[in-house]
């Protein structure tokens, strides 16, 4: 009960301080509202209604569960009868649906952000785009978040050999510069979202290793891991029920900078044309179109562009806000 009691402690204390700092907590409601954006998004953007009552019947979200009589159902064009009803999104149009007799429209009534060059919805676009960015950068962080205790733990509690090796590894990592290594892997996959994901996530756990492998050294012949031994549990589950919930807060500060640095990562590939394919929309495929029309269509850049800068300097600010919060001696 002691430990619980110093465990809960413990955490408020690092709650208290990070509510201090004003920016961190801007920032965290910041990355609430779009992680609530990127599950809203069937929602708030979409071809279809919400809730549908037609003929007599009613369909709740008929795009999602596709209902037979609704199959190749023509929304623009249908005529209501007495009795039907719609109930649409704020965005009436799906991030896919493309009219080129709209093509390059700037922001208006009709269209809030403007249309890009197929004539998509830029807004309808962005809200799935926030989905698209967030998921990447939390499965890509949580891969490499995963590889990295792994690795750090195993080389900070046996040491010797296996120390050694981990960190050759690490080192023969960081030597290769990240970016192009993760390009260089994309260009020999079919393109898809989830090998961005794991490339992304295990080119990027050499950070959170070092930081394990440094908390299990400091851990591993502290009282209680030496108790935990003398009662003869076995090595595994001494590191991972005892030494590495201790080892954890550093981690969760570097888990939220790679957070930005994934999603960075995912918009500069899809600016390149190596990243999410076509035509699943994200913020890097909506900024690469902008290249060919930057003298005009400014909502191409800078709706996007501000969007990216936004969320990675909110990740980084609530990262350096944790870290704050969790070291005593940058408290205030």
């Amino acid at each position: 009960m002691k430990n619980t009691h110093q465990k809960q402690g413990y955490w408020r204390l690092v709650g208290r301080q990070f509510r201090r700092n004003r920016l961190a907590v801007l920032s965290a409601c910041i990355l609430l509202f779009l992680v609530a954006l990127a599950l809203s998004a069937p929602f708030l953007a979409s071809g279809s209604p919400i809730y549908l009552v037609k003929d007599g019947k009613t369909y709740w979200f008929p795009n999602v569960f596709a209902y037979r009589d609704l199959v190749n159902f023509d929304y623009p064009r249908w005529q209501k009868a007495p009795g039907d009803y719609a109930l649409w999104p704020v965005v009436p149009y799906a991030p896919e649906d493309s009219n080129l007799r709209n093509r390059l429209q700037g922001p208006s009534r009709y269209h809030y952000l403007g249309t890009d060059d197929r004539g998509r919805d830029v807004l309808s676009r962005m809200i799935w785009g926030t989905r698209i960015s967030i998921t990447i950068g939390f499965v890509a962080v949580g891969i490499s978040v995963l590889i990295g205790l792994i690795i750090g733990s195993l080389a900070g509690y046996y040491g010797g050999f296996v120390d050694t090796v981990a960190q050759r590894i690490i080192e023969i990592m960081m030597c290769i510069p990240v970016f192009f290594l993760i390009i260089t892997l994309i260009a020999f996959l079919p393109p898809s979202i989830y090998n961005i994901m794991v490339v992304i996530g295990i080119t990027g756990w050499t950070g959170v290793a070092r930081l394990v492998r440094g908390e299990f050294l400091r851990l591993r012949e502290s009282d209680f891991a030496t108790a935990a031994r003398a009662t003869g549990l076995s090595d595994r589950r001494v590191m991972f029920r005892h030494l590495l919930p201790n080892a954890l807060a550093p981690v969760l500060v570097s888990a939220t900078f790679g957070i930005a640095g994934a999603i960075l990562t995912e918009s500069a590939l899809s600016f390149l044309g190596f990243g999410v394919p076509p035509p699943t929309a994200s913020w890097g495929e909506i900024l690469s179109q902008s290249k060919r029309y930057i003298d005009f269509a400014w909502w191409l850049v800078t709706f996007p562009g501000g969007a990216i800068f936004i969320t990675v300097t909110a990740f980084n600010l609530v990262g350096e806000g944790l870290r704050d919060a969790m070291d005593p001696r940058l408290r205030q």
